[in-house]
């Protein structure tokens, strides 16, 4: 994942998309569809997609629970590439990565995350199926 590695559990989630790499970076640079794509709490995303500016919102567990998450960009390749912090309260900071690759039938979007805990992985990796 680059310079901006955390020691933990680490998973790797690939998903084909019926979009194109550009359709895919939107959604997951507008606060709007950031809030569909992550389960987030309508109105509670913002997001400010500059290396070093921050993204905030409130996710909505299974179980009805409200988490508040938030984090820094830490690299952003327009189109192509994010890589964030993801803050969680009581615990150490996290980072994710995600590519946008072109694929046949679509895009390939991948998620690279190291989490603290297997229990923390766990959780991450279903959330991101």
């Amino acid at each position: 994942m680059g310079a901006h590695t955390t020691t933990g559990f680490p998973y790797r989630v690939s998903r084909v998309m019926d979009a194109t790499a550009a359709r895919a970076w939107e959604a997951y640079t507008t606060a709007a569809e950031w809030q569909e794509w992550f389960g987030a709490q309508e109105g509670s995303a913002e997001l400010d997609v500059r290396v070093g500016d921050g993204w905030t919102c409130v996710l909505l567990g299974p179980d009805g629970g409200r988490y508040p998450l938030g984090g820094t960009f830490l690299e952003v390749e327009e189109g192509r590439r994010l890589v964030l912090s993801m803050a969680v309260p009581g615990a150490p900071d996290e980072v994710m990565g995600v590519t946008f690759e072109e694929a046949r039938g679509g895009v390939e979007v991948t998620i690279d995350q190291t989490n603290a805990t297997a229990e923390e992985r766990a959780r991450a990796r279903e959330g991101a199926r």
